[in-house]
């Protein structure tokens, strides 16, 4: 069995002369008394590094940090009115106009308050797929229905200006009649109204309101937006993010407003094809027995930015299923 008693290196070094492992140590590293050497006393102190003195702007933006109050949720930038949704309808608040009613007599445009006309009973057909699409789409572009022609002549304005007034008749509607036909603006004329700014100044200039420039009409449920002053650079206005910021301005809380546009014909001019981006729905008015079918097929494919387009044939002579409008309650003579 090993001896486990305590020895010290004077033993060791009695016995037999020889020398530990530790011994041989202690003669090389100098292991006397095992822990940390004492420090001199003779070593000199560190110095603390002493940080340099402020520029004269630090210590000015310094001293100005110092005496401005704390920012608050008040201070911070407040988004554009032009730009923010909304939460309610904005009101349209444009200059009161009275439509002629001779004049929509000679335009053959429905006339308010006149007897039931087969005229109206169609276009109330017609107004009730539309209403009916932009209640189950249930958005603001659904609302936003686009009118248009191949070409010129083909009845956009007269089909347009009659569905405007065909929905005013709906209760609790309001409808906005827009001219956007800006290269031959024609819905005042065919209205008999005068009117100022409107559409392209509102898009040029965004220091004006849309809604400022929104008429009202002694048609109940009415509103007229002309197209405004037309220039050079009409196409470019129309495709900037302007245009969206109007319109959203215009529809956005206002779940009973609709927005027609009259354009010009699809393969004419741009702002057609520019504006279907922006609408839920477009109409392609073509005539009987005139519009050719590339042509039409030409006019959809420019609006395909719009993904609900339909159909409407205009200055028809012929009704397949023999049916026909405004003569229930006639007395033959």
């Amino acid at each position: 069995m090993t001896d486990q008693s305590n020895f010290s290196r004077k033993t060791l070094a009695s016995s037999g002369g020889r020398t530990s492992l530790f011994e041989r140590a202690d003669a090389v590293f100098g292991l006397d008394g095992f822990g940390a050497k004492p420090v001199p006393g003779n070593l000199p102190l560190a110095s603390r590094p002493v940080a340099p003195a402020p520029s004269k702007r630090e210590a000015q933006n310094e001293q100005r940090q110092a005496s401005e109050p704390p920012k608050t949720t008040a201070d911070k930038q407040q988004p554009d009115p032009e730009t923010q949704r909304p939460e309610r309808a904005v009101a349209l608040r444009g200059p009161k106009v009275c439509v002629d009613r001779d004049v929509l007599e000679v335009e053959g445009l429905i006339t308010p308050g006149a007897p039931v006309t087969g005229l109206l009973e169609e276009f109330r057909i017609i107004k009730r797929e539309l209403l009916a699409d932009a209640r189950h789409a249930g958005d603001d572009r659904a609302r936003r229905i686009l009118v248009c022609s191949p070409h010129q002549g083909e009845g956009k304005t007269y089909c347009a200006a009659n569905l405007a007034i065909a929905l005013a008749a709906e209760r609790d509607i309001e409808v906005v009649l827009v001219d956007a036909d800006v290269l031959n603006p024609s819905v005042s004329q065919r209205l008999g109204v005068e009117t100022g700014a409107g559409l392209m100044d509102v898009l040029a200039d965004k220091s004006l309101r849309p809604e400022d420039h929104v008429s009202p009409t002694d048609i109940e449920g009415l509103f007229i937006l002309p197209a405004g002053t037309s220039s050079a650079r009409d196409s470019e206005y129309l495709t900037s993010a302007r245009t969206g910021q109007v319109l959203d301005r215009l529809t956005q809380g206002a779940p009973n407003r609709f927005l027609i546009f009259d354009t010009p014909p699809a393969l004419a001019a741009s702002p057609a094809a520019e504006l279907a981006a922006h609408v839920g729905q477009a109409v392609i008015v073509v005539r009987a027995d005139d519009t050719s079918r590339a042509a039409l097929d030409d006019s959809v494919q420019l609006l395909s930015a719009c993904d609900d387009i339909k159909l409407l044939l205009n200055a028809t002579q012929f009704s397949p299923s023999g049916r026909r409008f405004g003569d229930y309650g006639e007395r033959e003579g």
